[in-house]
């Protein structure tokens, strides 16, 4: 599985800017205009795991591959964009096939880069953006009821989630998120969710971006956006995509060396991605041989033969047992070897709940 992740926010506010430098490519156009990114880019990137360097180091292997983050640019959208104002409603229907959202949000002031209500206001800027979203949502709910009321007069089975779907609807005219109601754990609501993708469900990082000299104290745009994410149970996290698309062509060293001299310890790229995964309960574990030390991404508390299903569905059908060496011990033990003599290699069945950093081998037979 792949961490997917939307970038959102109002026009020129530093998406295409902060996406071209989270890919290391210039897919997508960054332009002083609303509106200029037309189609939504993609683009698949590996996820830094410095865990891989150190396996890498070990094994010596012919490849190593990365977990992978999707990214889409979403074109920025306006107020009255679940109405279909600004192309919105073609570009709401984007969001809904990611995992998170990364909703930048415009915290410095430049008078050479337009904003399209004219001052930089972050708290309202993040308003309308959520309006839009919790609108869109209460849209696709209206629909949903209307046909579970017509269902529940001839199934009375149908009543239980028709009546969390009316509940749902009341706290979304409330202008809250779907992520914040109250009733996410019944099953009602659940099996409302196999049917009804809700944009307001998904997991948020708040990115302010500032220019170079934010990157310092945080300005009080950046402490307002802190603010409301944690009173709404988000993620924050600041960044400045300029200096970030800067370090798109640079190596690792050399990026560490730039991040350092700006009193930074990680780029925009680790930030976003390490709250996603942690939005998300994701983790990662290893499979490491002589052809490739590979990361592969699960959900916390999955069990082996579920997490053996993202390298084939065969392995979790043939499932017979798994191999498995805790990352520090793997590398202390310099490698599988060494860990086997000391002890450190453990066989687990069906019940193991993987751990992250599990360095792993999968028995199988089909």
């Amino acid at each position: 599985m792949a961490l997917s992740i939307g970038i959102v926010g109002l026009p020129n506010v530093g998406k295409s800017t902060l996406f071209n430098a989270l890919t290391k490519e210039q897919h997508a156009v960054a332009a002083n205009y609303p509106f200029c990114t037309i189609e939504p880019n993609k683009a698949v990137v590996g996820v830094p795991d410095r865990r891989l360097d150190l396996l890498s180091d070990i094994v010596n292997p012919q490849r190593v591959q990365n977990a992978i983050v999707e990214f889409t640019d979403i074109a920025g959208l306006v107020k009255g964009a679940s109405k279909g104002e600004g192309l919105g409603n073609q570009f709401l229907s984007h969001i809904r096939e990611t995992s998170a959202i990364v909703h930048v949000v415009r915290c410095f002031e430049d008078d050479a880069v337009v904003h399209v209500d004219g001052t930089v206001d972050p708290l309202r800027d993040i308003e309308v953006i959520n309006t839009e979203l919790v609108l869109a949502d209460i849209q696709t709910l209206e629909n949903r009821v209307g046909r579970l009321e017509k269902q529940a007069r001839g199934d009375k089975k149908v009543q239980p989630l028709l009546d969390t779907a009316q509940r749902l609807l009341e706290h979304l005219n409330t202008g809250a998120p779907a992520i914040l109601f109250d009733g996410r754990e019944s099953e009602a609501f659940k099996e409302l969710l196999k049917e009804t993708r809700l944009i307001s469900l998904k997991p948020v990082i708040y990115a302010a971006n500032v220019d170079e000299d934010g990157l310092g104290a945080d300005n009080e745009h950046v402490r307002a956006v802190r603010r409301f994410a944690a009173e709404h149970n988000a993620e924050a996290v600041k960044i400045c995509a300029k200096i970030e698309e800067e370090m798109a062509g640079m190596s690792d060293g050399e990026r560490n060396e730039f991040l350092a001299s700006l009193g930074q310890s990680e780029s925009g790229l680790d930030q976003i991605i390490n709250h996603g995964y942690h939005a998300l309960g994701l983790i990662s574990y290893f499979t490491a041989g002589v052809k490739e030390v590979r990361a592969w991404t699960i959900e916390r508390g999955w069990k082996a033969p579920k997490a053996a299903a993202v390298i084939h569905d065969d392995f979790e059908r043939g499932f017979i047992r798994a191999e498995v060496m805790a990352f520090d011990d793997f590398i202390e033990a310099r490698g599988e070897a060494g860990a086997r003599t000391a002890g450190k290699l453990r066989t687990e069945g069906r019940e193991y709940v993987v751990s992250n950093g599990d360095v792993m081998h999968f028995l199988f037979n089909v």
